[in-house]
């Protein structure tokens, strides 16, 4: 096959663009730069796109002997992942811009101008697996017996690192045509390993954290800077105001840290944010117990497993685990999806809904704009964005 190896500068990039030449395929390597304004250097482990990361790339590149290019995607970044990135923050949301860098630009822009240029693949350094197998076919109008392949996405056996939980939005279609070849790796230390083997000298580099685009990991003075002071009035539950904020867009649901308030609670528990809410300009603050959530929608729904649905009862619910945060623990729950016939095209998915119920406990801290992905084991089932989240009788009936 001929296949695009996204190479970051990093050490898994490079080990997964090794691992596609060794398996024989036709591979071309290409780093995307991704800011307007790159450095000469990183700053440690924070940022990205520096100049010395392109280096990186093509001393990679130039090892493993194959062509290598840079193309600039700035632009298209800026218009999607940090525009996103602001606009979430500014009507109080929480989104995780490496899930909007996964959909917009790797698995989006990337791997769609790959297919325009005759490639069959990209690869990328991703830990998560690709697998596929074969299931009966239970479509309208399919053959009796019939079956038909699926492309399962699972998480990589490095628990670590997995990262299908920001893969989870990347769609079956495009699912299709990537590979992850540090898939079945245990542990950033075997891969350093290979590297090393390789003659790569991205051996011991550092890995990169945080939000790659705010480089000095400032992400309240990156806001500020964009959107200036909105200064507003920080309440309790009950609308008694306790203190004062410069801009409502610096606060998350389930922050407990920086709050901005002198006087302590009545009866001395922490306070957390419970809520942002833009249309008044106030934060919402109150006890831990209140950010509890056991039920939870979301919208632009991605769906990798249309085959798990022939599975649903009579109302269309599912069994899954739900995940909320990137490393967060899986729980147990029950998922259904409503707005499409998924059965019968998986990807006919918009104004589509997925809403899970909790069984047998609750999430804290579930805020508006973050990524819902639903689990079945190790295989990633599906994802959508939060828009709302709460304790309901319908979630305790589940945990029943």
């Amino acid at each position: 096959m001929r296949v695009l190896a996204a190479m970051s500068g990093g050490v898994d990039s490079a080990v997964a663009a090794a691992l596609a030449v060794e398996a024989g395929h036709d591979v071309v390597g290409v780093h995307m730069a991704l800011s307007r304004n790159r450095d000469q250097f990183r700053t440690g482990s924070r940022g990205c796109c520096s100049i010395e990361d392109a280096g990186d790339a093509r001393r990679a590149a130039d090892v493993l002997g194959i062509p290598y290019y840079v193309w600039d995607l700035s632009e298209r970044f800026e218009e999607t992942v940090i525009a996103d990135f602001v606009s979430e923050y500014e009507a109080g949301r929480t989104p995780n811009p490496c899930v909007r860098c996964n959909e917009h630009i790797k698995f989006e822009a990337l791997l769609d101008k790959a297919t325009a240029l005759g490639f069959d693949a990209v690869a990328t350094g991703h830990y998560a697996q690709v697998l596929r197998r074969e299931v009966p076919d239970l479509r309208t109008g399919a053959e009796p017996g019939a079956v038909r392949t699926v492309t399962e996405l699972h998480r990589s056996p490095n628990e670590q690192k997995d990262q299908s939980y920001v893969l989870a939005v990347m769609g079956s279609d495009r699912l299709e045509r990537s590979m992850f070849p540090l898939g079945g790796f245990a542990s950033k230390d075997e891969v350093r390993a290979e590297a090393e083997r390789r003659g790569l000298s991205v051996s011991n580099k550092p890995d990169s954290y945080d939000i790659c685009f705010v480089a000095d990991g400032n992400t309240q003075g990156f806001l500020r800077e964009r959107l200036g002071s909105r200064p507003g009035e920080i309440v309790d539950a009950e609308g008694t105001v306790l203190g004062e904020h410069d801009g409502a867009y610096s606060y998350t649901v389930g922050q407990r840290k920086g709050l901005g308030i002198d006087a302590p609670a009545a009866d001395g528990r922490p306070r957390y944010v419970l809520d942002v809410n833009t249309t008044t300009n106030q934060v919402v603050v109150g006890a831990a117990e209140l950010l509890s959530v056991d039920t939870i929608v979301g919208g632009e729904v991605s769906w990798l497993a249309p085959d798990v649905l022939d599975d649903a009862d009579e109302d269309g619910w599912v069994a899954v685990e739900a995940q909320v945060r990137a490393h967060g623990e899986p729980v147990a729950a029950r998922a259904r999806i409503t707005g499409s016939d998924v059965l019968e095209d998986p990807e006919a998915l918009p104004g589509t809904v997925l809403t899970v119920e909790l069984v047998g406990a609750t999430l804290r801290g579930v805020a508006a704009g973050q990524s819902l992905v639903v689990y079945r084991g190790t295989r990633v089932l599906g994802q959508a964005t939060v828009t709302s989240s709460a304790r309901t009788s319908a979630g305790r009936r589940a945990a029943s």
